[in-house]
């Protein structure tokens, strides 16, 4: 996309709100506002920049620490922006079957018949305009205004892959089944998103979209891809007896590719994971194993220094099953106890037992030199809202052992934090951009109720249940930049608080942003836990600036 600057009088950013202490946004009067700002911020980034997310009427600026992003903060209010001139790019058609779930709602909702929604939505010519939610996500705007729809007022927790929407003047395909809020009208076989491409995005901002009624999805093949090696014997590693509810492999996540969608992902328990690495002699950022709620058995092959953090649990190290003496006998191998936050020795056979966690949820087990799978887009993360990176772990796959190394010698055993029990865990949250979409009433209630974390909680967002919070605005907010720590209020009420693999963008208020240091501790929080809200009132404050006449 090639973006030419004219020579006409500057314009300047409306108002800039913080998100939380590590990020902030930046509103203008339209699309072509934003489209300049995001061209000056990536040709030119600003001290302490690690990412730019575009959106309908915002750019959200992530810094790389809470004073580098006051200072994001502070010169976005001083530049100067020129509306930039796109040039179009080719033309993607998109075969579709209409038969959506929401379908009959659209037509509802528009005062359109069934087909009188698919002629309206084939009938146009869309361009993306921006991307995020998800790799593949493009937010594409059309040439009327015929299909404007409000979302859902509750998200599902899972649309299938391929699914085409509407959601508010927009609409966009599913690129995988992920949770979301949008009107569904139809499906698509189409790849979205395909890490085998040149160019992963089958469309990026700039491109045309026509969509075309077929009456059958045809699916493009997918490229081989064969299942994880549980029968290999490699030299060294670990093989996964039991995975437990779920395992992956995590380091500290990819950062840098907000603009395609993709998450940073990584390590919930940020902490836990340094730790771990730090006790083996691990690069803090090494590949480890992130475990839920207990169960994980593994075996090493070869022998091995492991370290376990994160949720107090028991740790039992056992022989193979069975010995073979030398009078050819067979009898079961001793156990042995080993602690918590310390380097030990897994010997070749010896098979590990992750106890349930007596507090927390989450553990991480580092082996000396990293878990070696390769890289995407510069991280070893599973993302599981994209699903880009190493699947979940499964019986017999052998994690071979990295390289990645620090030090000539493993750590000293170190004490962990207080991990979340029973109790009430408390996390402080500073307002966020869209407080004021809420009354004081609201923000108190926020603060001083309990909230329970449901079992429809994940990497993507923590769901909470309690009494639900009422906004004083009515209509819908243009999807713009979320980040982890994020507490959306979707018109029920309910908060969802995002974690790692979170969505980019999001069209739901966010009433308040959990303090980055505060976000290992609610990883740790189990389901069925209770979180409450402190709020601190310590965001940076900026000086609202009106755009000059044009």
């Amino acid at each position: 996309m090639e973006t030419v600057m004219h020579t006409a009088t500057a314009k300047r950013v409306r108002s800039v709100r913080p998100v939380g202490t590590r990020a902030v946004l930046a509103e203008l009067d339209g699309l072509q506002d934003v489209l300049a700002l995001q061209d000056m911020l990536n040709k030119s980034p600003l001290p302490g920049q690690v990412d730019v997310l575009a959106a309908a009427e915002t750019v959200m600026v992530v810094g790389e620490s809470a004073a580098a992003t006051r200072a994001i903060g502070a010169r976005l209010m001083e530049l100067e922006l020129f509306a930039p001139e796109v040039t179009d790019s080719g033309l993607v058609v998109i075969d579709t079957v209409y038969d959506g779930d929401d379908l009959a709602d659209v037509a509802e909702l528009t005062g359109l018949s069934l087909e009188g929604v698919v002629a309206a939505h084939t009938g146009q010519v869309w361009t993306v305009a921006f991307a995020g939610f998800a790799p593949g996500f493009g937010y594409m705007v059309g040439e009327n205004e015929a299909l404007t729809v409000p979302r859902r007022s509750s998200p599902r927790t899972a649309v299938p892959a391929g699914s085409v929407a509407l959601g508010g003047q927009y609409s966009a395909v599913y690129p995988r089944r992920s949770p979301g809020g949008w009107q569904l009208i139809g499906r698509t076989g189409a790849r979205m998103w395909d890490l085998d491409r040149a160019q992963p995005a089958l469309v990026r901002p700039g491109d045309r979209v026509q969509y075309r009624a077929v009456r059958e999805v045809v699916t493009a093949s997918d490229s081989p891809v064969g299942e994880p090696d549980k029968e290999h014997h490699t030299e060294s590693g670990l093989r996964i007896l039991n995975p437990g509810a779920q395992s992956l492999i995590q380091d500290l996540g990819r950062r840098g590719y907000g603009p395609l969608g993709v998450s940073a992902a990584g390590a919930l328990d940020r902490a836990s994971l340094r730790r771990a690495n730090r006790l083996v002699g691990n690069a803090s950022s090494a590949a480890a194993i992130e475990s839920v709620n207990g169960g994980l058995t593994v075996e090493a092959v070869g022998d091995q220094v492991i370290a376990v953090t994160g949720a107090p649990v028991a740790l039992t190290v056992g022989s193979p099953s069975w010995v073979e003496s030398d009078d050819g006998d067979v009898r079961s191998g001793a156990t042995r106890t080993v602690p918590m936050a310390a380097p030990f020795a897994l010997l070749d056979g010896e098979v590990l037992t992750l106890g349930a966690p007596e507090s927390g949820f989450r553990n991480y087990v580092a082996i000396r030199g990293g878990v070696d799978v390769p890289e995407v887009l510069g991280s070893r993360s599973a993302d599981t809202m994209s699903g880009i990176g190493p699947a979940p772990l499964v019986i017999r796959q052998v994690l071979k052992v990295g390289h990645h190394t620090a030090s000539t010698a493993v750590g000293a055993p170190e004490l962990q934090p207080d991990f979340p029990g029973t109790g009430v865990t408390v996390l402080d949250v500073v307002p966020g951009p869209r407080a004021d979409w809420f009354n004081q009433d609201a923000l108190d209630s926020l603060c001083a109720q309990e909230w329970l974390v449901t079992p429809q909680s994940n990497r993507v967002g923590m769901r909470l249940d309690g009494t639900p919070l009422k906004r004083t605005r009515e209509g819908e907010l243009p999807s713009e930049g979320t980040m982890a720590g994020a507490l959306q209020i979707p018109p029920a009420g309910l908060p969802v608080l995002f974690l790692a693999d979170h969505p980019i963008t999001g069209g739901y208020p966010v009433i308040g942003v959990v303090r980055d240091e505060h976000l290992d501790l609610a990883a740790q929080v189990p389901i069925g836990g209770k979180i409450r809200f402190r709020l601190v009132p310590d965001s940076p404050s900026f000086t609202t600036t009106k755009t000059p006449e044009k």
